[in-house]
This record gives structure tokens, sequence and C-alpha cells, in this order.
């Protein structure tokens, strides 16, 4: 039986304990049926399932589509196998067990397999709570390539979850990297904000850690918020605790179809974050990841309406965030359609006049590239109203007879 109730003198651990691995522990919370229990069964033999009780009880689970159930619980679409399991090209990027060195300035760590909560749009599924072979072996290999290469200014720690590392690990990782002179800032990439903000609320062990190590080298939380109801007083506790150690918190939200696909939420999200101190950094398109792309990807010429239409109705600060696409050959601003004029009267139709099929030149720009020759490279990609991703927009960037080819 589930429990969606979270007891104060639980803490983090407790409620992490409490987590949900089966779905047939939901089975009377969600009101499945026999035959959708088996079928969501079959899914998490592929891709676990993990909610604790504290994201749970965010769900309303006497609606099918709430868009936090959507987040955390498994569905039919998931079966359908098509998609990549390495959507950007991480295998290529790695020089060490666990360390990427795709761009010049950034290193990432993958640091843990573990997460508080599995999303089922994770674009690294293939590895969160299954495999640990391509995380980190040796933290000291890690901080001895980093100190070689001088021309990394930044790490983003993450995995996984940053933060569902133990206190112990998290200090043998900053005390490496923290003293290294070309580090400029250490990122730490998790959701434990909005999935266990307990983690940073109720440790006071950790805020210490953070404390010091910020006295070092200036330390940053990424973390990714996709819809206004995971912003919780719980959740503002621990944006605000991390904010008075002058700890900065960027938010990185996915465009997910069922989620956040509206004007509105988007706009809703982005104006709510920036009331709790969070700013708004990157809007990612949806990876075509195999069992993500048919349930989560929201068009590209859609998602471009969807952004120009939420960006209407927002501040400065709350539309500061780019649209990015992160591909293999780099990170693709989708700036808007050519030409466009204003936005769409509805996002939902952006693109495309009844069951036409004809494309739509897009302008991007390379904001990151794997090579370097085409960053802020602005080019225009002709777009279908049902592309979703670019195959190869290298190409493009380099010859204007490119023509997309669809994932």
């Amino acid at each position: 039986m589930a429990n969606a109730t979270v007891r104060k003198n639980d803490g983090w651990q407790g409620i992490l304990a409490e987590s949900c691995s089966d779905i047939r522990q939901l089975r009377d919370f969600l009101q499945l049926s026999d035959a959708d229990s088996t079928m969501l069964e079959s899914i998490q033999e592929n891709y676990p399932l993990l909610v604790n009780p504290y994201y749970l009880s965010l769900v309303n689970p006497d609606d099918p589509d709430d868009p936090v159930r959507r987040m955390c619980i498994p569905a039919a679409e998931e079966l359908d196998f098509s998609g990549l399991a390495d959507t950007s090209g991480e295998s290529k990027s790695t020089v060490l067990p666990g360390l990427q060195h795709k761009y010049a300035e950034t290193a990432l760590v993958l640091s843990t397999n573990q997460c508080a909560m599995y999303c089922r749009h994770c674009f690294r599924r293939r590895l969160v709570g299954r495999d640990a072979d391509e995380t980190v072996r040796s933290i000291d290999a890690v901080a001895g390539y980093i100190r070689d290469h001088e021309e990394i200014t930044n790490v983003l720690i993450s995995g996984g979850d940053a933060l569902m590392n133990s206190n112990e690990t998290l200090f043998r990782y900053l005390e490496a990297l923290a003293p290294i002179p070309h580090l400029k800032t250490i990122r730490l990439g998790t959701r434990i904000p909005v999935v266990l903000p307990q983690r940073i609320t109720d440790d006071p062990g950790l805020i210490d850690l953070l404390f010091g190590f910020n006295h070092v080298v200036q330390l940053h939380v990424v973390t990714q918020f996709n819809h206004p109801n995971e912003i919780t007083p719980e959740s503002r506790d621990a944006v605000r605790i991390l904010l008075e150690l002058g700890i900065p918190v960027r938010n990185q939200t996915v465009l997910l179809k069922g989620v956040n696909d509206t004007p509105e939420t988007l706009a809703r999200l982005m104006d709510d974050l920036v009331g709790i101190g969070v700013v708004p950094y990157y809007v990612f398109q949806c990876r075509p990841t195999v069992g993500v792309k048919n349930r989560f990807q929201v068009p590209i010429l859609t998602g471009c309406n969807i952004v120009a239409q939420a960006r209407a109705q927002l501040s400065g600060l709350a539309k500061s965030f780019r649209y990015i696409m992160s591909h293999d050959a780099g990170k693709i601003e989708l700036l808007g359609p050519l030409g466009a004029q204003g936005v769409a009267a509805d996002a939902q139709d952006a693109g495309s006049s009844g069951a036409s099929a004809e494309r739509t030149p897009v302008l991007v720009r390379f904001h990151q590239a794997r090579n370097r020759k085409l960053l802020n490279n602005v080019f225009p990609v002709d777009v279908a109203p049902d592309d979703c991703w670019f195959v190869d927009p290298q190409a493009q960037a380099e010859s204007p007879a490119y023509e997309l080819t669809r994932v």
C-alpha cells in the first residue's frame, strides 16, 4: 500500500526509505485496474520505478492526467522502444569513467546513478536506478584530469542526483575540486529541492558542508521544476536555505507534453520560480530517449509558439531563459520560426495549417558546440509540423542544402 503521508519526524532518510518501487504498492492509491497494474509491472522491469511519499503527496490520485503523476508514474507509451539511449553523445564525450568533457570550459561528473524519484522523462534512464558502470570510479582521477586541463573553468556534479551522494562523498568531491585554481564555480545538478526538499531542510550536516566549501569556490545549484504544483512550502524552504548560504539556484525546465505544454502553465511556472528566488535558466526540448519520446516530446514548432506566448506574459527576469535542444552536436538555441510576426493564437496549431505538412524554417543558434567553429552560428533548419528533434544540425550549419531528417 502506498504511503503518501509525510511525517515531520521521519527525516529525509525515513521519507526515502518509504519510497514505492513497485507499481503494486500504488495500485489502490492510483485506482489501477488489474490489466493496468500488470502492464505497468512489465514497464518497471525495464525502467525502474521510485517515488517517495513526499513527491507522491503532490499527485492527485483522482486525476489520471495529473501533471505530477505523469512525471513519476509509468504509462503504456513507455512500451514503445523507439528512440535513443544516448541522445547527447555522452559516450563520445567520456574521458574517464564518470567524467565527460564535451565543451572546453565544462567538465561533467556522473557521481551516482541514484535519484530520490525516478523521472519518467529522464534522458539518462539507461543508468538511473540500474547500471553504475558509467559513474565515477576514482574521485582522485577525476580531480587529476580537471587539474591538468586549465581550460576547464566549471564542473557540473550530476548523476543521477548530486545530492543523493552521502555528505561524506560530497565532501570528498568538493575537497578534491574546490582548491583547483582555474575552477571558478562548481555546479550541483539536483532535483532534491523539488522531489525531496527535506534532504536540505532537515540535514544540518549538509548545510554546514555547503556553507564551508562555498567560501572556497562559488557553488551553484541547478535544479528542475517542471510544473507550478511542484513549488510547495517545503521546496520554498529548501531554496531559501540555499540562497541564504550564498548559493544561487537556477532552473532547467523540460518542455513536457501533458505537463507544461501550454503558455499559461509555462508562464505561471516561470513567474512562481522568480517569486521564490530561482532564476529560470533553460527550457529544454524533451529528448528522443527510448520510452520517453512518444510520451513526452512536443513538436518543435509547437514548442516555439508555447515559449513565445509564455514570454509575452512575463517580466524580463522571468523570461531570461533560453529554449534549448541539448543535442549531440551541442546546445542549440531555438530562436523561433524565421519571419514569424508576433505569436500564434493557438500554440497547439503552431507551424501548421490544417493537414499541411509544409516545412517551416526555424532560426537556431549554437549556444554551445562540440565543434567550436560552430559556436554562435545562426542558421535556419526546415521543420515539419510533427518534427521533434534534429538529426544533424551541423550539416545544416555547414550546407544550406541540408534537409532535416526525422528521428
